[in-house]
């Protein structure tokens, strides 16, 4: 009997032995990423493969083909994925190709607090969220303080004062800056129809009656930038990226945040509902966001990152952007975008066509 139970003992050992090694035979060592160009610099790849054992497999897109994908497949094909926190929570809505983020397998510690709660606000669904900011964009003012000191806000390229010397885009951003300028929050105006075309309608005034205002409304970078340095332009609304190039140039220039809040879009990670590989998507996601993996990226590629230690290891001049710019306190009034509802955009296009009809 004592050599029956020790041989069941000892099969017993062997078979826990042989489903571990079966187990770790089986388990995914691939990593199926789909992303935007520049999100996955190679070098930070090799790093995650030798770090955890998980090689990387990417593939390049952009938010309309993410989402053909993972509709196509129901949320398959893919363990880790990066939309625009705008391009979330409707689709989880109508397709459910996307499945809530489990925090606590998340460094929330690395993520700057404003950002991560923006981004589980503007992705939220039933009481869950979708993802975890990424890189983040932002919109407001790129001014020659030397000419145009007091431009401090969206509003004041309304100023009579700076009459021909001003550009902005005539897009959906020019609307919702100006609005937050003039104390509207449009994006709380965008589930009720009647009261958003109200606000169009508001902004369509504004806008008309600003028109000398306006050297031109720019819509190629190249063309803002050398109106800019040419200073027939002395203020504008752009990106960062384009105050913080002429500011290296011409020191008087510079990008500043509107005090009503710079708008501001947020790439994120988000997990397909079918990923086969969840350790392996929650690892690169926190990998991604550690301090200087982030800062490798914003140095390469200039956008800001979620990671809020990251600003420690970047390169002087692009810190010197970041602190100068966009700081804790500017990230914290940041307008992100949420989802835009079906009809918005239509509505807004409406007003834009009207104001630049007008004489």
């Amino acid at each position: 009997m004592k050599k029956v139970i020790l041989v069941l003992m000892v099969l017993m050992v062997m078979g826990s032995v042989l489903y571990a090694q079966a187990s770790a035979e089986t388990k995914n060592p691939v990593l199926r990423i789909i992303t935007w160009s520049g999100y996955a610099p190679q070098e930070l790849l090799d790093k995650f493969t030798e770090e955890t054992g998980y090689k990387v497999e990417v593939t390049l897109s952009n938010n309309e083909e993410m989402i053909s994908k993972l509709r196509a497949t129901r949320g398959g094909g893919f363990d880790l994925a990066q939309p625009s926190q705008d391009r979330i929570s409707s689709v989880v809505e109508q397709y459910a190709i996307y499945q809530p983020i489990d925090y606590a397998r998340i460094e929330t510690e690395q993520i700057d607090a404003s950002l991560l709660e923006a981004v589980k606000k503007n992705t939220l669904v039933d009481g869950e969220s979708y993802a975890v900011p990424h890189v983040y964009g932002t919109e407001g003012l790129v001014v020659n303080k030397a000419l145009a000191p007091d431009v401090k806000d969206f509003k004041d390229l309304l100023d009579p004062k700076y009459a021909g010397r001003v550009s902005y885009r005539l897009k959906r951003p020019t609307l919702i800056g100006m609005g937050f300028s003039l104390g509207y929050d449009p994006f709380a105006l965008y589930n009720d129809p009647e009261a958003y075309q109200d606000f169009l309608d508001e902004m369509e005034k504004v806008l008309i009656a600003g028109k000398p205002s306006v050297k031109t409304y720019w819509d190629n970078g190249d063309q803002l930038l050398q109106s800019l340095r040419s200073e027939e332009v002395w203020a504008a609304s752009a990106w960062e990226q384009a105050g913080w190039k002429l500011h290296a140039e011409n020191p008087n220039i510079d990008y500043i945040a509107p005090t009503s809040g710079a708008l501001a879009w947020v790439d994120t990670f988000a997990i397909p509902a079918k990923s086969e590989n969840l350790d392996a998507a929650y690892a690169y996601i926190n990998f991604m966001l550690e301090p200087e993996n982030a800062a490798f990226f914003t140095n390469r590629e200039t956008y800001g990152t979620a990671s809020k230690d990251a600003v420690n290891y970047l390169d002087p001049e692009i810190k010197a952007n970041f602190t100068r710019g966009l700081p804790p306190e500017v990230l914290a009034n940041i307008n992100w975008y949420p989802t835009v509802p079906a009809g918005i955009e239509e509505m807004e296009g409406k007003t834009l066509d009207k104001v630049k009809a007008a004489r």
